[in-house]
């Protein structure tokens, strides 16, 4: 295939992407951005984001479900049958899950993050972009992971904190504090801590020292990244606001805020 073609193609893909982004048909949405992925390897932003939210809202789908089952199914009463029933459904749910995660980590893997290696702005922001989603996408991993299964629990767990410490390396090293994907990263990570590994300090103090760093460099964005920074950085204020409530119960029971 010639240049013009690939070029063609391409375009072709994020424009069908972008349509099903509008119609609000993820799953759609996400095979488009695999394609341009594994035929492209390295993207734009504009595709990076693309990809990204393709994938929350394809994942964030199944997440919500499996909750609402899991909630379902530790309150049912009565027969086996029903038990029975609800625990089918929730595995069910699960493996969609589990096969979502393994895809986008693949093609974190094997593509995206052997291309964001270059030593430039760009590859940087690049590779931390994608090493959150690594860590991210194994930590929705963790949610539905038994120790009993193929990969244990604390495997996975492990493997997003490797990438989350990783990436928060190299935001630290090459990312201004205000910056939307270092904050971003500063509040998933966090949530990471409180909700998986059962580390509330660790939790608050991440999310506290981020949101204090970014504070003192307000006055140096520009309008259209104010709008993005102040809005992580609410989100970060809100979990600190939850993790230091009285009633830790409440905050066990709320969901946490986390960013794209």
């Amino acid at each position: 295939m010639s240049e013009v073609e690939d070029k063609k193609e391409r375009e072709t893909l994020v424009q069908k992407a972008k349509l099903a982004e509008q119609a609000e048909r993820y799953d759609d949405m996400a095979e488009a951005m695999k394609k341009v992925v594994e035929k492209f390897r390295k993207l734009n932003n504009e595709e990076r984001n693309l990809l990204s939210v393709a994938y929350k809202n394809v994942v964030g789908a199944r997440r919500s479900s499996w909750r609402v089952i899991s909630s379902i199914e530790s309150k049912t009463d009565g027969t086996e049958k029903k038990q029975q029933l609800a625990k089918d459904y929730k595995n069910k749910v699960t493996t969609e899950l589990q096969e979502i995660c393994k895809d986008v980590l693949h093609l974190l893997d094997e593509h995206l993050l052997k291309e964001a290696t270059e030593d430039t702005d760009s590859g940087n922001e690049s590779k931390v972009f994608y090493l959150k989603m690594k860590g991210d996408y194994y930590r929705y991993l963790a949610e539905v992971t038994d120790e009993d299964g193929a990969e244990g629990k604390q495997e996975v767990m492990e493997k997003s904190n490797k990438a989350y410490k990783e990436a928060y390396e190299q935001a630290l090293k090459h990312m201004p504090p205000t910056h939307p994907i270092r904050l971003g990263l500063a509040l998933n990570f966090s949530v990471f801590y409180y909700e998986i590994m059962n580390k509330p300090e660790e939790a608050c103090k991440l999310a506290k020292s981020a949101f204090d760093q970014a504070i003192t460099e307000l006055d140096t964005l520009n309008e259209d990244s104010y709008k993005d920074s102040t809005l992580i950085m609410q989100l970060l204020r809100d979990n600190l606001t939850l993790w230091t409530s009285d009633t830790q119960a409440d905050a066990d029971d709320a969901d946490q805020q986390e960013a794209n």
